[in-house]
């Protein structure tokens, strides 16, 4: 508006042209329309802004304001219409700068309308008002029970395909066959039933984290009690168990790294990395029956050699084919260790995104396995895979026909760590003696007969506030339940909250103490949820049914809770430089179980650490610090 009232002065004598009328008249009424359409957006934002999240009453003529900015789109668009249409007259004859500019004018209307369009379809939920609808003890008491019944399957049903069309739409780039297709629904049922029962917009999630994690660091900052000082010091011989596992999962961590191939070659290695590629990655290849899958320019290959630092005759086998359930990974021999590795490939592409997203859970049969329990779907169909080629292929029998003496360990990454884990399982009977080292593994992974089973052969390696080892339904369901409670209790505009949070998560200071309703209640009333929670759940999810009924104990829940595999080493900074420059970490390792990692923790960390060069660089600090230690 500025701009066109800016131009309108400076070319407010020249329109005294064949068609200059029609210019004129064009800008005028398009500053009146702007200007409207800015006092619109202005009282949209000041009105935003008054109440709570939970307390909409003073928001309740933002539906008014909303349809006429909606009503103000007709004029802009067919304001922009008429200007494209003047602007390319041949009868106007004015000035070419005077043209020009009225034209810039033009465009600009046009890239604001199309952009607004596409962020209006980005944003706009197609379900509306039917979420209310959306409840899971009666949709209405005065409807008849097949009525009721037909209605829930119908919202649930359009729910389904509005979430499988919002995931179709995010993996257009890639091929779809059958198994993405089911894959696709599979992943809308999880999200339909995830989201279904709040009234959040991502707005309210973000304002929730920031208060979560401010809450979560006034926690942390407490001293902690005796008894919990105590549990953690271990006796000299678990010491001794864990300085030997440091070792030999800094050893492995780069088999696990090597399997990104050139994308995290090159991430570690930004500025010398093409070179060292393009200069050495053509000459050494295996023979074309060991690798399957492309690998332009030999840059993968290339990649994993000039990490491990083994030579090309040391690969057994190597596979960048991927698809969902198809992971890459490679087989070659570890002289150092005297061991057959099995590199397991973590998440890069969408089909692994797919393969993590379909989380529904399944059960694992084995032979002579008692402990058969729940597995993650998706992670078990990739085991599965890798499964039949080493086995069915004859992979092994060649590793070991090459090095009958060597041990099998079988190594991964986040997706490549799960997946390793399951495969593990499955090998374990044909070779008692293998190891497994998961990095980051996604925690709803085994079923907890299954993952005590896992204690005697497989190492999980956890950095941190890693937010992927504290995935699983369970705990997505308690963070919703978390953000809910203190969002809808929190007595502070949405706005305050987010600012407030924006300067603490960048610049650092003390917690915020926003009031809350939570404030000068009993203890007792804390276990009932409040007005304000109600009026932010659609329908009672079954983080709530517990609150409510105890009845609802005792039944079975909607998630089984899925555990990290095998033995857990929690890896964490014990000091660092505040300074965002500075690189001076210090590391501490202990051994942990899988109920430290019951909860989703809030940090600016929570990504980062699960990144393998963080992972790569906390366990090569720890095993040089032993070292030195031992040889001191």
């Amino acid at each position: 508006w500025m701009g066109i009232l800016a131009l309108y002065a400076v070319h407010k004598g020249r329109f005294h042209c064949p068609g200059g009328g029609l210019l004129h008249s064009y800008l005028l009424v398009l500053l009146v329309l702007l200007a409207s359409i800015i006092l619109a957006l202005s009282a949209l934002v000041y009105v935003s802004m008054q109440g709570t999240i939970s307390n909409p009453g003073p928001r309740k003529s933002l539906p008014k304001l909303l349809y006429t900015r909606l009503l103000l789109y007709v004029p802009e668009f067919i304001w922009a219409v008429v200007g494209a249409v003047w602007v390319s007259d041949s009868s106007v004859r004015c000035e070419k700068t005077v043209i020009n500019a009225i034209m810039g004018t033009v465009i600009a209307s046009w890239v604001i309308i199309i952009f607004t369009v596409i962020g209006v379809v980005i944003v706009f939920d197609p379900l509306g008002g039917k979420k209310t609808f959306y409840l899971t003890d009666s949709v209405n008491r005065n409807l008849e029970s097949s009525q009721s019944g037909q209605l829930l399957y119908n919202v649930k049903n359009t729910a389904t395909r509005v979430w499988e069309k919002r995931i179709r739409l995010l993996c257009c780039c890639i091929v779809q066959d059958d198994d993405h297709r089911v894959a696709f629904t599979s992943i809308a049922e999880l999200f339909r039933a995830y989201f279904s029962d709040t009234d959040l917009v991502p707005s309210d999630i973000a304002a929730g984290l920031t208060l979560l994690h401010q809450e979560q660091d006034k926690m942390e900052s407490c001293p902690k009690e005796p008894e919990e000082v105590l549990c953690h010091s271990p006796s000299s011989l678990v010491t001794d168990d864990l300085d030997i596992e440091l070792e030999n999962a800094a050893h492995y961590m780069l088999f696990a790294a090597a399997a990104y191939g050139w994308p995290y070659y090159i991430y570690t290695n930004p500025f010398t990395a093409l070179c060292k590629l393009n200069g050495d990655c053509c000459g050494n290849r295996p023979t074309d029956s060991d690798i399957t899958g492309s690998d332009r320019h030999n840059f993968h290959f290339g990649s994993i050699l000039k990490i491990t630092g083994l030579q090309y005759r040391d690969f057994i086998h190597i596979s960048f084919h991927n698809k969902i359930y198809e992971i890459p990974f490679f087989v070659a021999l570890d002289h150092k260790k005297e061991a057959i590795v099995v590199a397991v490939r973590g998440t890069l592409s969408f089909e692994d995104i797919l393969t993590d997203l379909s989380a529904d859970c399944e059960d694992l049969t084995l032979e002579d396995v008692l402990e058969n329990g729940f597995v993650h779907k998706g992670i078990t169909q990739a085991a599965n895979y890798i499964y039949r080629k080493l086995i069915n292929d004859g992979i092994l029998n060649q590793a070991f026909t090459t090095a009958p003496e060597y041990k099998l360990v079988i190594v991964g990454h986040s997706l490549g760590g799960g997946t390793a884990s399951i495969l593990a399982i499955m090998l374990r009977n044909s070779f008692p003696t293998l190891r497994c080292y998961a990095f980051s593994p996604p925690g709803g992974l085994l079923s907890k007969s299954l993952a005590d089973y896992t204690k005697h052969f497989i190492v999980s390696v956890i950095v941190g506030k890693d937010l992927v080892a504290r995935l699983s339904m369970p705990n997505m369901e308690d963070l919703k339940r978390r953000i809910v409670r203190i969002v809808a209790n929190c007595n502070r505009p949405k706005y305050q909250i987010l600012l407030r949070g924006c300067w603490y998560e960048v610049f650092g200071g003390d917690p915020d103490n926003f009031p809350t309703e939570l404030d000068g209640r009993n203890e007792d009333a804390l276990t009932q949820p409040l007005l304000a929670e109600e009026s932010l759940m659609v329908r009672r999810s079954p983080s709530y049914s517990a609150l409510e009924d105890e009845s609802h104990l005792n039944s079975p829940p909607q998630y089984p809770r899925l555990y990290l595999p095998g033995k857990i080493i929690h890896i964490v900074e014990e000091s660092s430089s505040k300074r965002l420059c500075s690189s001076d970490i210090k590391y501490t390792a202990r051994w942990s179980n899988e109920t430290v990692f019951s909860s989703i923790l809030i940090s600016p960390k929570m990504i980062t650490d699960h990144m393998p060069d963080v992972v790569l660089k906390a366990l090569n600090s720890l095993s040089q610090e032993r070292g030195s230690c031992i040889s001191c």
